[in-house]
């Protein structure tokens, strides 16, 4: 029984800490949130997944560093997400990420050599719905896919809050 009270209330904490988040979300953020809602399911630009970024940043008027000779974009103040709070409208620049992960009997691994992607959703504390294109799984259409961060097996995930110009 003990055990059933703890769960429900780490539950509930869980459900109090994404609503929070969800419902503080920064303009700028709200502006990127906007703009992919828009274009769900189209082409953004040639396709490539910071087509996608390229667009809703400039649409939320916020800038991001297109002369860096640095292979991993900066979209923003770069931040750790197990230190600071991941909010819908963020970026995340994926470099050599493998996912694994179980769905029923099936084991499915994904790979992201060089990748973009936008937060559009918070689910929970570790998994997150985000928004990208140039996908294995949906082509040069923007979609949405989930992705548990327990489910990262290796590589290196670069988080960005955006800023304004």
């Amino acid at each position: 029984m003990k055990y059933l009270h703890f769960l429900f209330i780490w539950i509930f904490i869980s459900a109090i800490n994404t609503t929070v988040a969800q419902e503080s979300i920064p303009d700028i953020n709200k502006r990127i949130i906007n703009y992919v809602s828009t274009v769900m399911g189209t082409t953004v630009g040639r396709g490539e997944c910071w087509d996608l970024a390229d667009k809703a940043l400039a649409f939320a008027g916020a800038r991001f560093d297109k002369t860096s000779k640095k292979t991993i974009y900066i979209y923003g103040e770069r931040y750790k997400p197990h230190q600071d709070i991941i909010i819908p409208g963020d970026l995340i620049q994926f470099e050599n990420v493998t996912v694994s992960y179980k769905d029923g009997n099936m084991i499915f691994t994904e790979n992201y050599g060089h990748h973009t992607a936008i937060v559009y959703q918070i689910n929970n504390d570790q998994s997150l719905r985000l928004a990208h294109q140039n996908t294995s799984f949906a082509g040069k259409k923007v979609t949405l896919s989930d992705l548990d961060l327990d489910d990262i097996q290796r590589g290196n995930l670069y988080f960005y809050h955006p800023l304004r110009n």
